[in-house]
């Protein structure tokens, strides 16, 4: 009898201690884990990519997930240790700063403000008005300037455009609807004159119009939101256009360089460097800058100052798989050719992936676009503004061209197009900057002798 109370005593012990550890884990606290402000006065980001799903558990500085703003690629890692209990965007939505990313249940006391609020209760159902028996009809098929007519809109417009009153006019339709037919097999026939009050149809020799051939559409209209770089290139494109642009166009032969690349690369596939010719671009412009300093500046908010910039941080614009989008290289006035090499490398590999970071996209200087890399010859870039110059660089092309003894030669020729911003820079600064930059791509080895 005693052994009988004492396991039925166990039994109501470990039956507490299951009700109490079940109880207990259904009154842990759940927070809001939060989008906190990343800076740059950014509001809002997309959702690139989640490193947790619900029901994982995560510790503090645990990655959560990657986002997008209009400026940089940021991994978002959390703040606390738990279970993840919601995620609340998808992959490519939008969550903006200040509102929750996931709810994660923790252990410990929770702020009152990080505790996710409960659903308000549905309040009364709203009534509405009872629905007619009569079936609706369309905006399309509105009949207020033709009594009882149902006729499409394009068919009010032929009739209107032909004088004809569609209520003379016999429909065809379902529920005598007037169908295009019908109005042009009407055309024989126009109103009287209405000034009598008569009704009477007189005949006229006008000829039937030919029914216009219709089309539908082999695909639907799709709505594509504008997302990561673009709408940062939507705000920078908007204040470059405040700015007067001046445009000033050249064309360099590039035989010397394009032998001095040949004789290059495979000393620098040795070294696993990628060697284009962008490269060499950008240090003739660094070498160029120095000479023309008032062209590697920026200027401030209310135009009273251009800051003459001490580093040559050379922007590169890149057509990536979310659009547009331009990092800099850093101090190129200190790299070499092999370096600015490694950087451009690396930097396209992150646009690839959309991973640039925000080191990467401010502080620029100056900026060079290869469109010359997809194709054509000019161009007309557009400043980067707080910037106040820009170079677009086209194609190599294989042209005649004649030579010191009036020979023609085969050449290998790019063109350049320029732009500056014509209140703090004059045509002849631009020119002479231009030629500096060209006689270095002309003379390579000028270039080369310079490199520190």
């Amino acid at each position: 009898m005693m052994a009988a109370r004492l396991l039925g005593t166990s039994s109501r012990i470990a039956k507490f201690s299951r009700h109490f550890h079940t109880a207990k884990a259904a009154f842990l606290p759940v927070v809001q884990f939060k989008l906190s402000d990343i800076g740059e006065g950014i509001a809002e980001v997309q959702v690139k990519e989640w490193y947790v799903k619900e029901g994982d558990t995560i510790s503090q500085f645990d990655k959560v997930c990657e986002v997008q703003s209009d400026k940089a690629a940021v991994t978002i890692s959390s703040r606390y240790d738990g279970i993840v209990r919601k995620l609340y965007h998808d992959v490519d939505g939008m969550a903006r700063v200040g509102q929750a990313l996931i709810d994660v249940e923790v252990e410990g006391n929770v702020e009152e403000d990080e505790k996710p609020k409960k659903e308000e209760k549905k309040g009364a159902v709203t009534s509405t008005p009872q629905a007619s028996k009569e079936p609706a009809t369309s905006a399309s098929e509105s009949s207020a300037s033709d009594g009882k007519v149902l006729a499409t809109p394009a068919v009010r417009r032929l009739a209107m455009e032909n004088k004809v009153k569609l209520s003379s006019v016999r429909g065809s339709g379902k529920e005598g609807r007037v169908l295009k037919e019908d109005v042009l097999k009407f055309l024989g026939q126009v109103p009287a004159d209405h000034s009598s009050g008569s009704t009477n149809i007189r005949t006229t020799h006008q000829a039937p119009l030919p029914a216009a051939k219709s089309y539908e559409a082999l695909k639907e209209d799709v709505a594509v939101p504008i997302r990561g770089y673009t709408r940062a290139m939507i705000k920078t494109m908007t204040e470059a256009l405040k700015i007067p642009h001046f445009g000033y166009n050249d064309e360099i032969n590039v035989d010397a360089l394009v032998k001095l690349r040949g004789e290059l690369k495979d000393f620098a596939k040795e070294r696993h460097v990628k060697l284009s010719y962008m490269p060499f671009f950008i240090k003739a412009a660094s070498l160029a800058l120095f000479e023309f300093p008032g062209l590697n500046a920026t200027t401030d908010d209310k135009l009273e100052n251009i800051i003459h910039k001490a580093s040559h941080n050379i922007c590169l614009a890149m057509d990536t798989p979310g659009g547009l989008v331009v990092p800099n290289i850093k101090n190129c006035e200190q790299r070499s050719i092999f370096e600015i090499a490694q950087e451009i490398t690396r930097l396209m590999e992150a646009g690839k992936r959309q991973q640039i970071g925000r080191e990467d996209l401010v502080g620029g200087t100056f900026t060079l676009s290869n469109i010359g890399a997809i194709g054509g010859t000019y161009a007309s870039p557009v400043i980067f503004p707080p910037q106040v110059a820009i170079g677009a660089i086209g194609a190599i092309e294989r042209l005649p061209r004649f030579d010191k003894h009036d020979n023609v030669i085969a050449a290998n020729v790019i063109k350049v197009s320029w732009c500056a911003d014509h209140r703090v820079v004059d045509g002849a600064t631009m020119a002479r900057f231009g030629n500096r930059w060209k006689f270095y791509l002309e003379h390579p080895s000028a270039m080369l002798a310079q490199l520190k």
